[in-house]
């Protein structure tokens, strides 16, 4: 038996929300076991318990597990239809214990505590359990409570259940109907749940890591991406092929400007999409391509040319007339052998998107420098802004960018450029906007 240990519960101290420790989860669970009417037993599926603090004493429990398989209100306000259903339940989580430990109260407490777990859900589901949450439900007896810290932290009630628990496969009725509350994670959730293809928002609420929302781009119409795709041979053998060429490499793609950066991410998002999403992409089964499938036809692609084909479609999608163009140059430190240099790569990157639209590998009997004007070249850069590190400040670059392309250019001057600085200093900019002196 596990005891409230500590100081007497103090209303002025800071209030805080973190997650149990590993040690600690056995007075988690004898706390609620001892002090909520449900007692406790374990948390079906994926599971976080959390430990409300003030000081050093503990003043409320909190425990999350995997959504409820079946909701009738829940799955009419989200929309979504039977096949996204059972492929995006995961993004939801059940608040299915909420304790105030005894002696523990002060006005508005258990609604802030509940703000605050929110505030972090996401994040630390996305550490857990590889994946973010963009809705929390929880159930409240409504003969026993009125639901109102739910209330007042923001969550909407939509009806009340038909009684029913899960008990292995089977359904019984407990007699016990319950409120059903839902608070959303990230704007305009059931759209998002809803999507045929999981947004960046969506699958990264708190990151500000700019990428495209897939759903936005042309698959199917002329000129979209599966025209582009379609005209792409298949590396493979006939026999025993069980997606197309071009079905993969559209996940791939989708995936990437979505956020996946490893073979493993692009399946487990190629497995939330919609059976509309499979169907737009050429797909004749209802389950995406595994992972080694995926991986396989990847190795198996002339990198270069399906990178500059890629790029030259994505471009098409994106007028680049006053949009940022970064140049920036990168060493692949992990993908060489051992007695050989690494490889260097110059790209180009929509800043806003940040998508690469351009790439180009350089040699290491050359550098950089001659490498923007053959990365630019193919790139209609009218009216865009292309900016750069200092090792590009050339004049030979600055005219190519503003008499060949017609581009506008944002170069850094440093101490390998002493007579420019010195031109610069000379000119007294801070006297002129813009500059760090006006206002």
């Amino acid at each position: 038996m596990y005891s409230i240990t500590g100081p007497p519960f103090n209303p002025a101290q800071p209030l805080l929300v973190r997650l149990a420790r590993q040690e600690e989860l056995p007075r988690w669970r004898a706390l609620m076991c001892q002090h909520h009417y449900l007692g406790f037993n374990r948390i079906v599926g994926s599971a976080l318990h959390y430990v409300a603090t003030a000081g050093d004493q503990w003043i409320a429990l909190l425990g999350w597990g995997s959504a409820a398989l079946k909701c009738g209100p829940r799955d009419q306000w989200i929309g979504w239809n039977h096949h996204l259903h059972y492929r995006r339940l995961h993004l939801v989580a059940n608040n299915t214990r909420f304790l105030i430990l005894p002696d523990c109260h002060r006005p508005n407490l258990a609604s802030r505590l509940l703000a605050m777990n929110l505030k972090r859900l996401s994040a630390d589901w996305i550490r857990f359990h590889g994946h973010p949450i963009l809705l929390a439900e929880t159930f409240v007896d409504g003969t026993r409570f009125r639901g109102t810290c739910y209330r007042a932290a923001g969550w909407q009630e939509l009806g009340v259940t038909r009684g029913y628990s899960k008990r292995n496969r089977n359904y019984w009725h407990n007699g016990s109907p319950k409120m059903i509350f839902v608070r959303p994670l990230v704007a305009d959730a059931p759209s998002h749940l809803c999507a045929p293809f999981l947004s960046p928002v969506a699958l990264n609420p708190k990151e500000a890591k700019p990428m495209i929302d897939v759903n936005r781009l042309p698959l199917t119409q002329e000129g979209g991406l599966m025209q582009l795709l379609d005209s792409i041979a298949d590396p493979r053998k006939r026999r025993g092929v069980r997606h197309s060429v071009s079905t993969v490499l559209a996940i791939a793609v989708c995936a990437a400007l979505s956020g996946s950066r490893s073979f493993c991410a692009i399946a487990e998002w190629a497995q939330s999409l919609s059976l509309d999403a499979l169907q737009r992409m050429g797909s004749k089964r209802a389950q995406p391509p595994s992972e080694p499938t995926i991986r396989r036809i990847l190795q198996r692609m002339d990198p270069v040319k399906f990178d500059a084909q890629i790029g030259e479609w994505i471009v098409g999608q994106f007028p680049l007339a006053g949009k940022a163009i970064a140049v920036d140059g990168k060493t692949l430190r992990g993908a060489h052998d051992v007695g050989q240099k690494p490889p260097q790569l110059l790209s180009a990157i929509l800043h806003q998107e940040g998508v690469v639209i351009g790439q180009l590998a350089v040699d290491e009997k050359t550098n950089e420098i001659p490498k923007l004007k053959e990365l630019l070249q193919p790139i209609p850069l009218q009216g865009a802004i292309v900016t750069a590190d200092a090792l590009h400040t050339q004049t030979k670059s600055a005219r190519f960018l503003v008499e060949d392309k017609g581009a506008d250019y944002l170069f850094i001057a440093k101490d390998n450029q002493p007579t420019l600085r010195q031109d610069i200093a000379d000119l007294h900019l801070n006297a002129f906007p813009p500059s760090a002196h006006y206002h």
